[in-house]
């Protein structure tokens, strides 16, 4: 512990799914609560298990009518149930032609825009980046990468291969990884890359010390997982700046 950084008392949202739900029961202190000990920070948690990137901005909405301007850091966990439901990963930009002035010429020349809808997986990655630039340009926001994905079965109708399994797009886990990565440079935001940095690769047996259960839940972490998530979280919220 050392409550002595700069994030000391720093108020810092987390938006997410199930792995930062409180109310999911595969561990007894989540990664944020650890940040709390290990970091002193005060975390306003907006999450729901099961969510993809179209309900982040469901909980960007509630976390402004909640809490306002008040928070200090925005942290963003999503992106793992957009591959397993299968979502459509889309495209960030709709490209169209259109005249310009470039050194007093009028030219012609390709134009992008942002592409925003509820369907794609990039359409509602932009829809929440833009809500939170537009609502909070003054707050850093952060986006992290889902971890590993290992095989689960909730019951006889909620059974999840792990990430060696395509999903029904056809699309491995690390697409949907690789469009994270390409959206944090896009929208200006700092990454932390958990599906590299965490370590935790739940298709080795002996990282069952980390998941729920070895043979029903190598998908969500267990105390132990979500205390080496939080340690790398931790890593990297030290180089980055928490206010402007």
């Amino acid at each position: 512990m050392n409550l002595s950084t700069s994030w000391n008392g720093k108020k810092v949202a987390f938006l997410g799914d199930s792995m930062t739900d409180p109310k999911n029961k595969s561990t007894k202190k989540h990664y944020w609560k650890y940040l709390e000990t290990l970091m002193g920070i005060k975390p306003c948690v907006f999450a729901r298990s099961g969510y993809k990137w179209d309900g982040i901005y469901k909980k960007a909405e509630e976390m402004k009518t909640a809490v306002g301007d008040s928070i200090d850091v925005i942290i963003i966990w999503a992106g793992t149930n957009d591959y397993n439901h299968s979502i459509p990963v889309g495209q960030f930009f709709t490209e169209t032609t259109d005249s310009v002035n470039v050194n007093g010429h009028i030219e012609q020349r390709k134009h992008r825009t942002f592409e925003m809808n509820d369907s794609t997986f990039t359409g509602n990655i932009n829809r929440v980046m833009s809500y939170l630039k537009h609502n909070y340009p003054t707050k850093q926001i952060i986006i992290m990468t889902p971890i590993h994905r290992g095989y689960a079965k909730f019951n006889d109708n909620n059974v999840q291969p792990d990430e060696n399994y395509a999903n029904g797009q056809g699309l491995y886990v690390e697409s949907y990884i690789d469009i994270l990565r390409q959206a944090a440079t896009l929208w200006a935001v700092p990454m932390i890359d958990l599906y590299s940095e965490s370590g935790l690769f739940p298709m080795e047996h002996k990282h069952d010390i980390y998941f729920h259960h070895a043979e029903t839940d190598r998908l969500h972490p267990n105390d132990n997982g979500h205390y080496r998530i939080a340690r790398t979280i931790q890593a990297k919220l030290s180089s980055i700046p928490h206010t402007f």
